[in-house]
């Protein structure tokens, strides 16, 4: 028996996807789904979805549910992570706290305030995931889809080193399946390489028949007013390849436009987009449950896209693919800091995984890239040295926070956030810091 174990399953509209391509998969039999959740209302619905799911699938699978985080491990192969600890009260925080002192954001989840201070508050649940795994079932993979995806493996990597970790994040597939869409080639007839960091990767390579697609997306932007209008083709206009993930992500992470009231007019950039999108994911969670105690079949629909089942079906059945994963450096990307991780080329097959060697960036590529490692590596270290003026020193070094505020605002920001976010602030890096 193949067991998967979900934690946070309650993320429901997330859960219900991946069960649908776990599940879809006809040749992985005799799996059980373990759910944990520490809502007992999401995990009951999250339950209800598993065997509607399983039903209307006919898959041969069985499901348990627990608010016990190491009952629910026990006996897993792959524990899948969905926790956001906090949920919608502590985005909020993230949100308008900052804005107080003119700090705009459109995520919030990767680096910058947003990024930094989920990263603090994801740490001591992820501590305590990586213990009881590697007591319970060592063996495990633990396949990440918490944010910020980039901390949460580098935090993982130096707490809890012989866990098996990867990150997993749709954005570089989604990146390519847009791009081929812009330029009409069909998707599953291109190749591709990309590298970087996650939300931050670089499509280095993107050929048809041989030949780079590049010189196709130059002609359409060229064409294309409305295409020249969003921060991403702004940066791979200046830069020289493209950027994995969306524009709203992308402009938050640099120092070059949410700063300017003009930017934001010129690139359409959706401040606070992100409140909009959690409280849009609180609306689905409710009309699911709702349709669910009515007794309504849910819209079940097997996309195939995430990389969490094709992680399982591969080493289960020897399927070789390659994804992108995030992972330790270590010797991945030359010219990016040894110490964080990365986003590369992953193979996946019955030998295991295997991720490759990308070599150095191109050096514009790695140098924004840098600045962005080095918030998270700040971060990180805050949290393992337990020392709350890393934390500071974090949000100074970020690209965004740096050019809107002053470092005065910057420290004082810090503290009325951490004071904001009480006791989902490990307690070594709670109180006020001064200069």
């Amino acid at each position: 028996m193949t067991t998967i174990t979900f934690l946070g399953a309650g993320s429901v509209v997330f859960t219900r996807e991946l069960l649908a391509d776990v599940l879809g998969f006809k040749d992985l039999t005799d799996v059980h789904i373990s759910l944990q959740d520490i809502d007992a209302e999401r995990l009951e619905t999250a339950e209800a979805i598993a065997l509607h799911t399983i039903e209307q699938m006919s898959a041969r699978a069985t499901v348990t549910a627990t608010t016990d985080r190491r009952r629910a491990l026990e006996g897993a192969s792959y524990v899948i992570n969905t926790v956001q600890v906090g949920m919608y009260a502590a985005t909020v925080r993230d949100f308008e706290v900052p804005a107080k002192y003119g700090l705009r954001q459109t995520i919030a989840d990767t680096v910058g305030i947003g990024g930094i201070f989920r990263g603090l508050r994801t740490f001591p649940v992820l501590d305590a995931i990586a213990r009881d795994i590697l007591e319970i079932c060592p063996d495990a993979w633990l396949l990440n889809y918490t944010n910020p995806m980039a901390m949460n493996v580098a935090y993982l990597h130096a707490v809890a080193p012989s866990l098996k970790v990867l990150g997993l994040c749709h954005s570089v597939y989604w990146t390519v399946r847009g791009l081929c869409d812009i330029v009409g080639v069909p998707y599953d007839e291109v190749t591709y390489h990309s590298a970087g960091v996650n939300h931050q990767a670089w499509l280095l390579r993107w050929e048809h028949n041989g030949e780079s697609l590049y010189p196709k997306l130059d002609e359409a932007i060229a064409k294309d007013e409305q295409l020249r209008r969003r921060v991403r083709v702004d940066m791979y206009r200046r830069i020289g390849f493209y950027p994995t993930e969306t524009s709203e992500h992308s402009s938050e992470y640099l120092p070059w436009y949410l700063h300017h009231d003009s930017e934001i007019e010129r690139l359409r950039i959706p401040v606070g987009d992100y409140l909009r999108i959690s409280k849009g994911n609180l609306d689905e969670y409710a009309e699911t449950r709702q349709a669910l105690q009515a007794g309504k079949l849910l819209d079940i629909h097997r996309e195939a896209t995430e990389y969490a089942p094709q992680v399982i079906h591969s080493l289960e059945t020897g399927t070789q693919r390659t994804l992108y994963a995030n992972v330790h450096n270590a010797g991945l990307i030359d010219n990016l800091s040894q110490d964080y991780s990365v986003e590369v080329p992953t193979i996946v097959d019955g030998g295991g995984v295997r991720s490759q060697p990308v070599g150095a960036l191109p050096l514009q590529c790695a140098a924004v890239n840098q600045a962005y490692v080095s918030v998270g590596s700040l971060t990180v270290a805050a949290a393992v040295r337990g020392e709350p003026r890393l934390v500071r020193q974090a949000a100074m070094v970020d690209a965004n926070t740096s050019a809107s505020l002053t470092v005065d605002q910057i420290w004082d920001l810090c503290d009325e956030l951490t004071t904001a976010h009480g006791d989902l602030i490990p307690e070594s890096l709670r109180g006020s810091v001064r200069p």
